[in-house]
């Protein structure tokens, strides 16, 4: 790729984004009542989160079964009431056991 196209892309993609973020707010002026729409932005932020972070979970790990089980742990430990640090605190415990024996 040449030094050109680099810069091209770079604009591209930063004129995109920005026409991406300005749109929404320059032609959506009254309050979204469609209740299909709100549901749909209202979990937008957490899919975007879980996305990014169950393939960090799995990958981060010596191997991928310890990190499996620990994302499988961690959402049991959720599941079920526990608060933040009891999760990470199990999913610690089970990958440091399941990558001692493996």
């Amino acid at each position: 790729m040449t030094q050109e196209h680099v810069y091209l892309s770079v604009f591209l993609m930063g004129l995109f984004t920005y026409l991406l973020r300005v749109l929404p707010l320059t032609l959506i002026r009254r309050p979204i009542k469609n209740r299909f729409v709100r549901s749909f932005l209202y979990y937008t932020p957490y899919v975007t989160l879980s996305v990014m972070t169950c393939p960090a979970i799995v990958y981060a790990t010596q191997t991928p079964w310890s990190g499996l089980a620990a994302l499988a742990v961690g959402v049991l430990v959720a599941w079920f009431g526990g608060k933040l640090f009891h999760a990470v605190v199990a999913c610690f415990a089970v990958v440091f056991i399941i990558e001692l024996f493996l």
